[in-house]
């Protein structure tokens, strides 16, 4: 297979290279117990659904990132009839949150190998804070040419607008020359078709694509863009 020369790499932040799972595994445990609130498994699987579902809307632009944040602790506590103030709880959330900056696997030896030999960005629909944070704190962030945030752009992925932004930013780079791996069907591969962007579906946990979206490529974890790169793997040696 032949590889297509790319000159910059749009990485989509969490679930892509910061392992978000984790981060939000830890920060609902950490501040459901700081709130004195019992975190039963009927309330996380409740609150990991209907946040997901939360994100999915805005993402199609059809409620605010304030509606999501600041209204979804509150579902969950009507929902089970729990006596607690949902903003007071996102507010205390968030802090938690950005403690979290654990790394997928693979995700530093990867942006180390290709720095020199790319011009990489973060493209995130992430908080502004929390991502800034989380970033820095992973150690991922010396290797990011520029860092995109849709909070801070005023546009998120996958509108066009999005990554017009991004190219006014670069404007030495145009569509072709880049790649976007990410995550998410819905606003990472379906933001590259929009942008006329070869996109990669970092499809980690195995689902099926029952959307729109159309992925250049496919993996399954983070080693197989070598591959499709023609990047070689650095071999780890020991003494």
């Amino acid at each position: 297979m032949s590889q297509k020369t790319y000159k910059a790499l749009f990485f989509d932040a969490d679930k892509t290279l910061l392992d978000f799972v984790a981060a939000e595994k830890k920060g609902l445990e950490r501040v459901f117990e700081k709130n004195g609130i019992a975190l039963t498994d009927e309330i996380r699987s409740y609150y990991l659904e209907m946040n997901g579902q939360l994100w999915e809307s805005y993402e199609r632009g059809e409620i605010s990132r304030d509606t999501v944040l600041y209204t979804r602790f509150g579902r969950v506590f009507e929902h089970f009839g729990i006596d607690a103030d949902g903003i007071a709880f996102e507010h205390d959330y968030r802090k938690e949150l950005d403690e979290g900056h654990d790394l997928m696997e693979g995700a530093m030896e990867l942006v180390q190998t290709l720095a020199p030999l790319y011009e990489l960005y973060i493209v995130t629909n992430g908080t502004t804070e929390t991502q800034y944070k989380r970033l820095g704190d992973s150690g991922l962030s010396p290797y990011f040419k520029d860092i995109f945030i849709s909070g801070e752009i005023g546009s998120r992925k996958p509108m066009k607008a999005f990554f017009d932004h991004c190219f006014e930013k670069a404007p030495h780079l145009s569509p072709e020359d880049v790649l976007i791996i990410g995550d998410s069907l819905s606003s990472d591969i379906q933001g590259g078709n929009n942008a006329g962007i070869d996109a990669c579906w970092m499809n980690a946990e195995n689902k099926i694509n029952d959307t729109a979206a159309v992925p250049t490529y496919e993996i399954h974890k983070l080693a197989e863009l070598y591959d499709i790169l023609g990047v070689p793997k650095k071999i780890k040696t020991t003494r």
